[in-house]
């Protein structure tokens, strides 16, 4: 891959971090994605239609930005980049599931069936969370799920942090306290229903570093990838990678092709 000015993968979130990390030491590379996994999440933020052929002819004439990750570190030292969304407790076990008995499926079911069969003898955990930016501060509680994002979604459109913003400096760190098993149903059917998490037991800050640490050791995911158990610490990496995306025009006209179609449907 030496030389190559552009590289592309087909794929879905997990393949993307792999090559991410294999060119981590090539800011000029562009790289880019067609999206044709699991999840796509990375694809969706970058406003990229989930047909890989519709995909790829926009990167034909797309352009490159800066575009920021996220760096973890796992208690036995080991470090990995991912781009999208990762973290530890229910998603990380939901994560384990989805990719062994569910990893035929594809989209948001394959995610929601994990996270059910997850629930299984999973209970909350008490978790110390260290924000190490911006206003330090701890939080020391017991949480069902502690996720670091720099996408607005993970696990197929699971728009849990619809704030976050890809290329401003900062990840987002979503919390998701003690449920109840009638209110994580409620939770996931939510989910299902409109792509958000609504409670009241969430969460949410605006981070550049965070140390988890967990009441015994947890594994953590990066893009539905395990890395490693925790303790972990993640940092944001401003301007990471060069990343190909729609031009800013066609990205226009996919909106207002959007919108007609909405207006004459309705």
């Amino acid at each position: 891959m030496e030389g190559r000015e552009r590289i592309l993968v087909l794929g879905g979130d997990g393949t993307f971090q792999v090559l991410l990390n294999a060119l981590a030491g090539c800011p000029q590379v562009v790289l880019g994605i067609i999206p044709c996994g699991g999840g796509n999440d990375l694809a969706i933020a970058l406003g990229l239609p989930l047909n890989p052929v519709r995909a790829a002819g926009i990167l034909l004439e797309g352009e490159a930005r800066w575009m920021d990750a996220a760096r973890v570190r796992t208690a036995d030292g080991t470090g990995r980049l991912y781009t999208g969304g990762g973290g530890v407790g229910l998603d990380a076990e939901a994560a384990h599931h989805a990719g062994g008995v569910y990893r035929n499926l594809r989209g948001r079911t394959r995610y929601l069936l994990s996270a059910i069969r997850a629930l299984i003898g999973f209970h909350a955990m008490h978790m110390r969370v260290e924000i190490r930016s911006g206003n330090p501060s701890m939080l020391d509680e017991r949480a069902l799920v502690v996720a670091v994002l720099n996408t607005p979604s993970y696990g197929a459109g699971l728009r849990i942090a619809p704030e976050a913003q890809t290329d401003d400096g900062k990840l987002d760190l979503i919390l998701l306290g003690d449920l109840s098993f009638l209110q994580i149903l409620g939770v996931l059917l939510g989910l299902a229903l409109r792509g958000e998490l609504r409670t009241k037991k969430v969460q949410r800050f605006r981070v550049e570093h965070v140390r988890i640490e967990t009441e015994r050791p947890c594994p953590f995911h990066g893009d539905g990838e395990m890395i490693g158990m925790t303790p972990v610490e993640i940092e944001v990496v401003p301007r990471a990678l060069q990343i190909l995306c729609p031009h800013r025009d066609a990205r226009s006209r996919q909106k207002r092709e959007a919108l007609t179609f909405l207006s004459v449907n309705f």
